[in-house]
C-alpha cells in the first residue's frame, strides 16, 4: 500500500487541490515546478547550509533515562525543541522561503495557532528581507502573547482573525482570503501538512529531516535504524509527518499519532478528528474534519493552541483509514500532567503540543526491550502563562 502522495496530489482518497479560480495559476505552477526546484543542486546546497548553521541541525536524539525507568522500556526524545525558534516549524519555513525566492515572490503570508509557525515564518522573512504578514486568531493572540511579541520584534505584522472560534481554523481562512487577493507577488507559507496539493507533500518533505536524522542517530546509539515505536502529536500534523516519513514503509515500526481530546472526546470540547470527523473538503483538500450533518465545521477545543484545529492533513487521514498508524487522543489534563512529569524527571519543559504525545507513553503496553521515539516538537516557553495559571503550586 502506497503512503506517499500520487501524481494527482492524493494519499489514497484524501488530498487534491480544491481551490478558487484565482489561485489556480499559482497552485498549478507550484505543482509543476516544486519538485524540480527543491531537488536542484543549488537549492539543496543552500538549504543544507541553513539547516546546519542557522537552525542548528542535527537536533539531538536524547535517551530519557528516568522516563525510561518509569515506563520500563527505552525512550528517546527527538529534540526539535532545540531548533532555532524553539520548534520543528522552522524546518519547513526555511525550505518554503527559499522556494518563494526562486518563484520570484516578494511578500509572505502565514497562519499560526500556537505561534511557533508564525515565529518561524517571521524569522526566515527577516533573514531573507521579505515582507511578512501572519494571521492569528484573537484567542490565540491572547494565550500565546510571548510569540506575538517575538513575531513583531522580527518585523512581522500580526493580523487578528476575529471570526468563528478566533483560533487556528479562522487564521487559516483569513490567510487564504489574503492569498486570493494577492496571487501575483505573495507566497503562502502553510505551516502544516494541510491545504491544497502540493503543500501537504512539500511540508512533509521539508519536515522529513526529522526521521532522516532519527535513523542514523539510532544506528549510532543502538546499532539499528528502526525503532519499535514513533510517537508524535497531531493537529494538522507536520511534526508527525516528519517523524513518520522515513518509516512509512517499514512495517515493523509502529507509528502512533496523538490528537487533542480537550475536555474529553465526547464532551463537545475536543479536537480528536479521527474519532469525531468525517470526510470532506477543508482549506483546499479532501480530508477528515469535524463537521455537522450539513458539512459546517464544528469548532474544536484544546488547551494547546497548535492542536486546536478541526481537521488533520490528508496524509494522516490516509494513515488512519489504512490502519498504518495508530491514532490515540489525550485530554487537556493528561497533557498538563505530562508537562510536569517531563519537567521533574528530565529537566525539560515541553510545549503543550508535545505533551500530548508524552501522555500516551503509559498506554503503549510495549515490551521491555522496545525502543520508543517521542518527537518533542517544541519547548514550553510559549506556554508558560498557561502553566502558571494551571499549576497553582508554582
Amino acid at each position: 500500500m502506497a503512503f506517499q502522495v500520487d501524481k494527482r496530489g492524493f494519499y489514497g482518497p484524501y488530498g487534491g487541490a480544491y481551490i478558487p479560480e484565482m489561485l489556480h495559476q499559482n497552485i498549478d505552477y507550484l505543482q509543476r515546478n516544486y519538485l524540480e526546484i527543491i531537488n536542484s543542486e543549488d537549492f539543496i546546497k543552500e538549504m543544507d547550509a541553513l539547516l546546519k548553521d542557522y537552525i542548528g541541525r542535527p537536533t539531538p536524539l536524547y535517551f530519557a533515562k528516568r522516563l525510561s525507568q518509569k515506563y520500563g522500556y527505552k525512550i528517546y526524545l527527538k529534540r526539535e525543541d532545540l531548533c532555532h525558534t524553539g520548534a520543528h516549524k522552522v524546518n519547513n519555513t526555511i525550505g518554503q522561503i527559499l522556494l518563494a525566492k526562486r518563484l520570484g515572490k516578494t511578500r509572505i503570508i502565514a497562519e499560526t495557532g500556537a505561534g511557533q509557525h508564525g515565529v518561524a515564518t517571521a524569522t526566515v522573512c527577516a533573514l531573507m528581507d521579505m515582507k511578512c504578514i501572519v494571521y492569528m486568531g484573537e484567542v490565540d493572540i491572547e494565550r500565546q502573547a510571548p510569540n506575538v511579541k517575538r513575531m513583531r520584534m522580527l518585523g512581522a505584522e500580526v493580523r487578528p482573525a476575529t471570526s468563528g472560534s478566533k483560533t487556528l481554523k479562522d487564521a487559516t481562512n483569513e490567510a487564504m482570503r489574503d492569498w486570493i487577493s494577492h496571487p501575483d507577488d505573495t507566497h503562502y507559507i502553510i505551516g502544516s501538512v494541510v491545504g491544497p496539493h502540493p503543500f501537504p507533500d512539500m511540508v512533509a518533505r521539508f519536515q522529513s529531516i526529522i526521521s532522516k536524522e532519527i535513523r542514523w542517530q539510532l544506528q549510532e546509539k543502538e546499532g539499528r535504524e528502526n525503532p519499535d515505536y514513533v510517537i508524535a502529536c497531531v493537529g494538522g500534523g507536520s511534526n508527525a509527518a516528519g517523524a513518520f516519513y522515513h518509516f512509512l514503509d517499514e512495517k515493523d515500526v509502529h507509528l502512533v499519532a496523538v490528537e487533542a481530546a480537550g475536555h474529553g472526546v465526547n464532551s463537545g470540547m475536543s479536537a480528536a478528528t479521527t474519532i469525531l470527523g468525517k470526510p470532506g473538503v477543508l482549506h483546499g483538500s479532501k480530508t477528515l474534519f469535524m463537521q455537522t450533518l450539513d458539512g459546517q465545521v464544528v469548532e474544536p477545543h484544546s488547551i494547546s493552541a497548535g492542536l486546536d484545529y478541526p481537521g488533520i492533513g490528508p496524509i494522516h487521514a490516509w494513515l488512519f483509514e489504512s490502519g498504518r498508524a495508530q491514532f490515540m487522543s489525550a485530554t487537556d489534563q493528561e497533557a498538563l500532567d505530562s508537562v510536569m512529569e517531563l519537567s521533574r524527571l528530565e529537566g525539560i519543559i515541553p510545549a503543550l503540543e508535545s505533551a500530548h504525545a508524552l501522555a500516551k507513553l503509559k498506554e503503549l503496553n510495549a515490551p521491555s526491550d522496545s525502543i520508543v521515539i517521542v518527537n518533542l516538537s517544541g519547548r514550553g516557553d510559549k506556554d508558560l502563562d498557561t502553566y502558571i495559571r494551571e499549576f497553582k503550586n508554582l
